[in-house]
């Protein structure tokens, strides 16, 4: 579990390893201000030149005598040294200039010319008919991995005018001093039921009224929402804009994504609106990241290595068939900046969120009525590691609850619920905690070494 400090403005934590992070709301107020007020940015570029290696030609032993070659070949003693043979199967490539014992002067082998080293020494023809050779080979090679170069840049092509950029101002009260600022964030257009939404980060509004709220989007054109909502659990908000024209985004099916597909992230790091960045997903199923001073209970985070900066918060995390796939939201880091560890929520989680804030006002989450032991591991299974990889086990069932009235006991360990196999116990209140008010939810647990099945009808947990 990492656990957080906020030491000079700086959100920073302590994960189990002993480097220290910071964990941070990458478009949020919490260590680094995305805004004009606060920040200024300098861009420097150094100009590195990498010479390559250089032939050195050997250059062949000159004598004031000119021996004579032999008809003999020279072959190889245990002491090195050549002797005249008749016939040889290894020839010295660096015959000695003096005469061998035995031999008349005039006898000697020697080297009278780089000639005779053939290869050995190249030519400036040679080279070059080389490097020609090489960026033959080198422009084969690019052909074949500017596709994908060429998938990135239509997939960004086709998204930015779906991306919008936020400036959102904010007043704050810190110490009997008033404080006034703007943060930048990133938000995307989605398509719902009551029409086009602006989705994005609570973090990134948070504290502004939708006047104190600018969205710009790709080409220029500005924006004030009319609405705002949002849910503190999973750190999701939309906003309705009246006469948004610009296409939704189309959102792809996140439980499709692997550990290993590329990705590509859109937004606004340090105010620097609709930057393109790309990498791969890192990990899936982070659940256990503690975000400052927000509290987000419902996590299920993806991991990726494309850069996310400040003011990311709220951007898409795309696939390169230009579907959503995630919403950025945080990083890890020593810094403030990318360190190549950001944090994006799941789009299927994002927009069921944001179907039941528009559709009911509020997230509605599913209670089952349990606690749950934290410190509970694979390793506890004990012998059913061999049936079940993860689980949650049941500290205690609340009396009444609609665990009480599935026959959940003490000591239970559920491994599966509504069909999806159970991590831990975070992963467990994620999914009870997304399933629709009023499900009839099968559920496989394990009891005193046997295997059950039972049924659960969740509640509304307000």
């Amino acid at each position: 579990m990492v656990d957080l400090s906020q030491p000079s403005g700086r959100t920073r934590c302590r994960v189990r390893n002993p480097r220290r992070l910071a964990i941070t709301l990458s478009g949020a107020a919490l260590a680094w201000m995305c805004s004009t007020h606060f920040m200024s940015t300098t861009a420097s570029a150094q100009d590195v030149y990498g010479g390559g290696g250089r032939y050195a030609p050997t250059r062949a032993a000159q004598s004031n005598a000119t021996p004579q070659r032999t008809p003999a070949s020279a072959s190889i003693e245990s002491n090195g040294n050549p002797r005249a043979s008749g016939s040889a199967s290894i020839r010295s490539l660096r015959p000695s200039l003096a005469p061998s014992p035995g031999a008349s002067p005039q006898h000697s082998p020697t080297i009278d010319s780089a000639s005779e080293l053939g290869d050995a020494v190249p030519t400036a023809q040679s080279i070059q008919a080389r490097r020609e050779a090489l960026f033959r080979e080198l422009a084969d090679e690019f052909n074949a991995f500017d596709r994908l170069g060429n998938l990135v840049r239509k997939v960004s092509q086709l998204v930015k005018p779906s991306v919008i950029h936020i400036e959102a101002h904010k007043t704050e009260t810190k110490g009997g001093q008033y404080e006034s600022y703007d943060e930048a964030g990133s938000g995307v257009v989605i398509d719902t039921a009551d029409g086009v939404w602006v989705l994005t980060n609570r973090h990134v509004i948070l504290g502004s009224q939708p006047a104190e709220i600018l969205l710009r989007s790709a080409d220029g054109r500005q924006y004030h929402p009319s609405r705002i909502l949002s849910d503190e659990s999973t750190d999701v908000a939309v906003m309705k804009v009246p006469d948004l024209r610009l296409p939704p985004a189309r959102t792809g099916d996140s439980n499709l994504v692997n550990i290993g597909d590329f990705t590509i992230a859109i937004g606004s790091p340090f105010g620097l609106s609709h930057s393109v960045t790309f990498g791969i997903l890192s990990a899936k199923g982070r659940r256990d990241l503690s975000l400052g001073d927000q509290k987000i209970d419902l996590q299920d985070f993806f991991q990726t290595d494309a850069a996310i900066n400040p003011g990311n918060s709220g951007g898409p995390l795309l696939n390169l068939r230009g579907e959503v796939i995630g919403l950025n939201t945080a990083i890890a880091s020593s810094s403030g900046g990318s360190e190549g560890i950001g944090f994006a929520i799941p789009i299927n989680m994002a927009v069921q969120v944001a179907d039941e804030l528009i559709r009911h006002g509020r997230l509605r989450r599913g209670y089952l009525g349990v606690t749950l032991e934290p410190d509970f591991t694979v390793s506890d299974l004990g012998p059913l590691q061999a049936v079940a990889s993860g689980g949650a086990k049941v500290k205690g069932v609340r009396h009444g609850s609609p665990a009480a009235k599935a026959n959940l006991q003490r000591g239970d360990i559920i491994v599966e619920f509504n069909g999806s196999q159970v991590d831990n116990d975070d992963h467990l209140v994620a999914q009870v905690g997304l399933t629709p008010i009023g499900s009839v939810v099968p559920m496989i647990i394990y009891r005193d070494g046997k295997r059950y099945r039972t049924e659960v009808q969740l509640t509304d947990v307000n």
